[in-house]
């Protein structure tokens, strides 16, 4: 994949997906590894002098169309992080350890079903003008008035029922316990300023509104942005001290992976998110400066549409024919070069996550390996044959060469079983309306993940997720609806982690039954970055954000830990 996540969910984004970090293991004072409570006295002091600039090579398989709306799941991956930030910042990479960001501390009560943020003070919008609590509460609110902005179903499933603002305290409370949600609310909303946004257009729609200027509390501003190229500028009254050290960061539009390869293997461009074949020879071997680290952290999967207005695709024998007919094994090692492993139908990625992995109901299942004559007796079953054989399409993104490589593997091993598949490749602008909308039949796809598998497994399945044919849906493209496993989900936010576990087997149970997604590969974070003038990139070692340009809000905690060697001189 190139590197721009399906929607923002970084993700799980998961999405899905560090040595010498120059601010230290965390971006700024303080970190928790458990959501329980958190606080912080502030953020550090800059100790690098600024000057330099990064640029970015991440293939979106389109022109920029120069919105910034962070709200808006085609657009929110050049917004969030870069100028919107978030409450507190949550590490996948280390169990889900926090920082604090726009809020100092937090505290929840007893039971779990509210919390309390302490609003950090000093802080100023881009335009000069105060931050304060009213702009959380506006934000979250806002999410409720208009439910196309609430991209995790916090209002609608994860039982939020008010925000309210004391002084520099916000209380977010719910129905019922509410931990797991804190990933979502805390980490993945981008707080956006009152005064901006409750007027004008802002305020008319919000969720289409292009803010091509937009207005934001983070390190960076959009100084200027054509269809070629966003540059964004340091905000001068950032409220980090010192920082940012950088003074500009350059991101090109890329329509495919090839010019953006050869821009990062030569050191024009110093950060990538996609995919480079025989990487230690293309990239890895022109510099000693050039560097690779792919962590696995969700699903790249083929995503059917499951509403019986697609007659096809929402037949459970279609679908299972085309589960068994996949090697996954060879779809990874000719599609993704090995460099993303094999994924299975439990959609619980190993061995990351390999406590929840239900490895004797897969294997039960059948689906522990490719089984070609299963596959063509379903299709029979089905109603397919030689002389009447299934023709299906599926949506992918113009320019993601693994993709493209991948489905020729898939579209191979289809054909064997009576299966013709033709590969639509589209621009970003496209597809993304295709997949959000539901026209399509199949969909090559790619979400977030979270600290846990419930993260991404909630985005997919989920179906206050989903919409109707013809409306936008925020992550559940296939519309799956099955009221058992919404039950499920909604049952994770009080249980004890043991229960926890066996509640994400019980999910990957029904991926395993109604095959509602067909996982091919473990999506990685795919990261690239070059050390030759800039340091404090985040390493295996050094794990302190999701280290590809595509995660969000991560990329904003890499962008105010990098600094220019040459400027310090």
């Amino acid at each position: 994949m190139s590197g721009i996540k399906r929607i923002a969910v970084t993700a799980v984004a998961v999405g899905v997906l560090a040595a010498g970090c120059g601010g230290g293991d965390e971006p700024i004072g303080g970190a928790s590894s458990n959501p329980s409570s958190s606080t912080s006295s502030g953020g550090s002091t800059g100790q690098f002098k600024k000057g330099g600039t990064v640029t970015i090579a991440n293939v979106g398989g389109q022109t920029w169309p120069c919105q910034f709306n962070p709200f808006n799941p085609a657009v929110n991956q050049q917004a969030l992080g870069f100028v919107y930030e978030p409450l507190t910042f949550v590490n996948v990479l280390k169990s889900g350890a926090t920082t604090p960001m726009l809020a100092t501390a937090f505290s929840w009560s007893p039971t779990k079903d509210s919390i309390v943020f302490t609003i950090r003070s000093g802080v100023k919008w881009s335009d000069g003008q105060p931050f304060s609590a009213d702009d959380v509460v506006y934000t979250f609110n806002l999410m409720k008035q208009q439910p196309a902005l609430d991209l995790y179903s916090l209002w609608t499933g994860a039982g939020l029922t008010s925000v309210t603002a004391a002084g520099d305290k916000v209380t977010l409370k719910f129905k019922a316990p509410a931990e797991p949600y804190f990933f979502n609310f805390a980490n993945q909303v981008g707080i956006v300023p009152k005064h901006i946004w409750s007027t004008g257009d802002a305020a008319a729609k919000p969720a289409t509104w292009p803010n091509t200027k937009p207005v934001g509390t983070g390190a960076f501003t959009v100084g200027s942005c054509t269809s070629n190229n966003i540059s964004y500028v340091a905000n001068g009254s950032y409220w980090q001290p010192g920082k940012p050290y950088l003074e500009k960061v350059q991101y090109p539009a890329y329509l495919d992976n090839n010019p953006a390869n050869l821009d990062l293997a030569s050191g024009k461009a110093q950060w990538g998110g996609q995919y480079i074949p025989n990487i230690d020879n293309f990239y890895k071997s022109k510099s000693p400066e050039n560097n690779y680290w792919f962590p696995p952290t969700a699903n790249v999967a083929i995503i059917p549409n499951l509403d019986p207005s697609h007659k096809v695709t929402s037949n459970l024998a279609v679908r299972q024919a085309i589960a068994y007919a996949l090697d996954r094994e060879q779809i990874s090692k000719i599609g993704e070069s090995g460099y993303q492993p094999a994924a299975n139908q439990t959609g619980v990625v190993t061995p990351t996550f390999d406590k929840y992995f239900d490895k004797d109901a897969l294997t039960a299942a059948g689906y522990d390996k490719p089984n070609p004559d299963k596959a063509k007796q379903l299709l029979e079953s089905a109603g397919y044959s030689s002389s009447n054989p299934l023709k299906l399409s599926v949506i992918t993104v113009t320019g993601y060469t693994d993709w493209d490589a991948s489905l020729a593997v898939v579209k191979q091993q289809l054909a064997k079983v009576g299966i013709e598949l033709s590969i639509q490749d589209l621009q970003q602008q496209s597809y993304n309306q295709k997949l959000f909308t539901g026209d399509y039949d199949l969909a090559y796809s790619s979400l977030s993940g979270g600290p846990t598998p419930y993260y991404e497994l909630r985005q997919l399945l989920y179906s206050k997720n989903s919409a109707p044919i013809g409306t936008q849906a925020s992550s559940n493209y296939s519309r799956y609806i099955k009221p058992e496993v919404d039950k499920l989900f909604d049952q994770y936010a009080s249980a004890d982690p043991d229960t926890q576990v066996k509640l994400i087997k019980q999910i990957s149970g029904y991926m395993i039954k109604d095959v509602p997604i067909i996982p091919t590969t473990e999506s990685v974070d795919w990261y690239q970055y070059n050390t030759k003038d800039l340091e404090g990139w985040p390493t295996q070692e050094d794990p302190y954000a999701q280290p590809a340009p595509y995660n969000i809000p991560d990329v904003g905690q890499v962008l105010t830990n990098l600094y220019s060697k040459s400027a310090q001189k």
